[in-house]
């Protein structure tokens, strides 16, 4: 009998090595999976390669993983907002290495991944420091950037049911990178609200297959916000 659910996020974490590349969803803290980020804090691999929208906010989630000197380096779309303090000190001492990404490109960049393309040309960097020392083309009188996929050891994603296949459903905008990233890595652990009766969830409103999926762990729903949202 198929069933990819673990009962805890440290036996969910416990194959994480030291020096993966590690995916993890959310866009800021919309779809963020924060009990997978506290787990892989508590299980201590370091020498990370986190692959991100950004580079966290505050001192919670990600920004603390990479307080705890976990994280090598981070490829991302936004690592600089009014709260990035941890990164920016990290990154201005030195300490982390930085691959900035254009988001639509870091999108694409991972969905290519999960698709097998081996790689693409994006019109998005060029003229740019971005593009310097990258192959260019230009394709029907516009010049294109070469971008390669981005595969990951493990992605980490937030959802918000799934069934003992693993086939997942997301709440509304936390969906964001969740299923690209689940189909980029070798090993998605997927963290979720509600733990569902297999053939309950309607195929036509899976967004993610159980394919993509190796672990599921439920998590309590925490509600936030002084209008007490539920996230």
């Amino acid at each position: 009998m198929i069933n990819k659910i673990v009962h805890t996020v440290a036996d969910a974490l416990a194959d994480i090595h030291d020096g993966a590349t590690v995916m993890i969803g959310g866009f800021g803290g919309a779809g963020q999976p924060a009990e997978l980020i506290d787990g892989l804090i508590a299980q201590g691999a370091k020498d990370l390669v986190i692959v991100n929208n950004n580079a966290g906010n505050g001192e919670t989630g990600l920004a603390a993983l990479l307080k705890n000197g976990q994280v090598r380096k981070i490829i991302c779309s936004f690592p600089r907002q009014a709260d990035s303090h941890i990164f920016d000190g990290l990154y201005r001492a030195g300490k982390i290495e930085l691959e900035l990404v254009p988001q639509g490109n870091l999108a694409e960049r991972i969905r290519a991944a999960g698709a097998g393309i081996g790689a693409f040309f994006s019109p998005t960097g060029y003229g740019t420091d971005l593009a310097n020392g990258r192959e260019t083309r230009e394709i029907n009188g516009r010049m294109y950037v070469l971008e390669y996929p981005i595969h990951a050891d493990f992605a980490l994603i937030k959802a918000e049911a799934g069934d003992r296949w693993g086939n997942l459903t997301y709440r509304k905008t936390a969906r964001n990178f969740g299923p690209i990233m689940a189909s980029a890595a070798k090993i998605t652990i997927a963290s979720v609200h509600d733990i569902v009766e297999l053939g309950s969830i309607d195929p036509e409103t899976v967004i993610t297959p159980g394919l993509y999926i190796k672990r599921v762990v439920q998590v309590a729903r925490v509600a936030t916000g002084p209008a007490g949202f539920k996230a």
